[in-house]
């Protein structure tokens, strides 16, 4: 998000009555982050694996910084913040904010204690229920436009969340379950191929609803006839790759991908690991044995890339993807299903796990 953005939205009105609306969403996104971080103990919450992980009780503070900063700083008057370095410490990038602690010292950062961090978020939640008090009598209609931009940032980071808890239970020797998660089971549905005529299609996001800048302008798009697999790949079928030496063919690989292959030295999905001859995997709820019927997850765009030349085919293109979902209904394995993991296609008709599972990195 970008000041141009901010300008553009704030100029924006709204109906009085989505302010009540809103602060229930508040309360709803504000309470959803701290109980994705309850299962974790306080070790837990402080550890950096590497630069692209940010600490749990980073994304905690941070989230409440954006509301701090953004909007009780300037629209609420009289609001002293919690701490003067905070500004600082929990700023990410937003350089035209001031200075900000380097990202890959996060880890580095053992005071401000987990205690304060949640002292900290009770000290923004407590002043921004006087703002959205006073958005819901109508004399502060534009700042609820901000109010969604952070509540969709902290959205966002909540899903960050949960692939940084991920990588860092992942890297303890004890391999520890976020939670005590269900085992999906079933059999994956036979994949199939779809047809689509292609053409002149609108893609991006258009004026309705929330989006963020980077998601317009809605435009037109040239697509060409293409054929869009039914599911998901299969851990199964990736590993018929990775056992057909996937991994030592660099005919099957972009230059940049074998080159990256080389330096980076994976030979696997990044949390497959062999015990006693069993391929296992880390998940959430701990270390598994790999259910072949899931779809396979955790791979780069060049693994990705890679397998899909061994089988024959190639990867669906933003454009085409973008395409077909936005003819689907919002529906599939969502953190609300509570598996915090991809599973089997649950049916056998029609495209399936267009959301959901492992759609984001598609």
């Amino acid at each position: 998000m970008n000041n141009r953005f901010c300008e553009r939205v704030l100029a924006t009105k709204s109906a009085p009555g989505d302010a009540f609306e809103l602060r229930r969403q508040y309360q709803v996104v504000r309470q959803a982050s701290e109980d994705l971080c309850a299962p974790l103990e306080n070790e837990d919450y402080g550890i950096q694996t590497m630069m692209d992980v940010s600490p749990p009780k980073w994304h905690l503070a941070h989230t409440s910084w954006f509301f701090e900063t953004f909007l009780l700083v300037p629209y609420l008057p009289g609001y002293r913040e919690y701490h003067p370095e905070f500004v600082r410490l929990f700023n990410s990038y937003y350089e035209q904010v001031g200075e900000y602690h380097p990202r890959p010292r996060r880890g580095m950062l053992s005071r401000p204690t987990v205690e304060e961090i949640y002292a900290y978020r009770a000290h923004v939640d407590e002043a921004m229920e006087i703002l959205l008090t006073q958005c819901a009598d109508g004399t502060a209609e534009s700042v609820a436009h901000l109010i969604r931009i952070g509540l969709n940032h902290e959205q966002q980071h909540q899903e960050l969340l949960l692939t940084d808890i991920k990588h860092i239970l992942g890297t303890q020797p004890l391999r520890p379950a976020y939670r005590d998660l269900p085992v999906a089971g079933g059999a994956a549905t036979p994949l199939r191929w779809q047809e689509f005529e292609g053409g002149l299609v609108s893609i991006g996001a258009g004026e309705e609803g929330f989006c963020f800048d980077n998601e317009t302008p809605r435009h037109p798009v040239w697509l060409e006839p293409f054929r869009l697999a039914s599911r998901a790949v299969t851990n199964g079928e990736y590993l018929a790759f990775l056992e057909e030496d996937g991994y030592h063919r660099p005919e099957l690989w972009l230059a940049e991908g074998w080159a990256a292959l080389k330096q980076d030295r994976f030979n696997k999905p990044l949390y497959w690991e062999q015990r006693d001859g069993q391929w296992m995997e880390m998940t959430l709820g701990g270390l598994r044995p790999l259910d072949l019927e899931a779809p396979v997850c955790h791979i780069n765009y060049f693994e990705a890339d890679a397998y899909a030349s061994w089988a024959g085919h190639r990867l669906p293109t933003e454009m085409e993807w973008e395409h077909v979902a936005r003819e689907r209904d919002i529906e599939g394995n969502l953190r609300d299903n509570g598996w915090l993991h991809p599973v089997p296609t649950p049916a056998d008709e029609g495209l399936q796990q267009l959301y959901g599972d492992v759609w984001e990195w598609t």
